[in-house]
């Protein structure tokens, strides 16, 4: 009975997945808008009526693409830390940690940007992006403010106004018409928005 829970267990997860998978499959082809419920659980080989055990929504999908670009950020800071990366480094390490993700999942992208803003949201992802955004930032503001603590980050400007200026680095990219690419536009971007807050030696 315990191996056949077991295995259920593990059905349920792959079952999870793959619709998840199939997800970004189709977004990617169709576009958020017009992928259907129907698509996603065709391209996943499942039925229908599946997709309502796992999700409530496509926006829920979004939601859940969100976090997996959190937990992507987090480990690569985890690793940056374990090689004690300066805050700088962890910056510029999450920064374009979240330019790939968003590069590679470009329908994530208007939520990712949107934040609070209401009007920008999906059709009943403000509740969700609500449950996301607070997953995020903190991320870099905790990075800032141990900077400022160390002395590599100025301190006459707000840890929490600094990540707001990173999380716009990806909107200013995005609306770029330069002729480069979006992952080295946020590079370039990042590399500015560093050496502005970064604490001049006194020589």
């Amino acid at each position: 009975m315990e191996k056949q829970l077991g295995r259920r267990e593990r059905k349920k997860i792959q079952s999870r997945q793959a619709i998840l998978d199939a997800a970004v499959q189709e977004f990617g082809s169709r576009g958020f808008r017009e992928t259907s419920i129907a698509n996603i659980m065709n391209a996943a080989d499942l039925g229908i009526g599946t997709f309502y055990n796992y999700f409530e929504s496509k926006e829920e999908i979004l939601v859940c693409l969100l976090e997996r670009l959190v937990h992507n950020v987090d480990r690569a800071l985890d690793q940056g830390r374990a090689e004690n990366y300066s805050a700088r480094e962890l910056l510029q390490t999450g920064c374009m940690v979240t330019a790939e993700f968003l590069d590679e999942n470009r329908f994530v992208l208007p939520l990712f940007l949107s934040g609070s803003e209401r009007a920008a949201l999906p059709e009943g992802g403000e509740r969700s992006m609500r449950k996301i955004t607070p997953g995020f930032k903190p991320l870099f503001e905790s990075i800032l403010r141990q900077g400022q603590e160390n002395g590599e980050i100025r301190k006459d400007v707000p840890a929490e106004l600094i990540a707001e200026m990173f999380h716009s680095i990806y909107q200013a990219a995005s609306f770029s018409k330069l002729q480069i690419s979006f992952r080295e536009n946020v590079r370039l971007k990042t590399l500015l928005l560093l050496d502005g807050i970064r604490v001049e030696q006194a020589t």
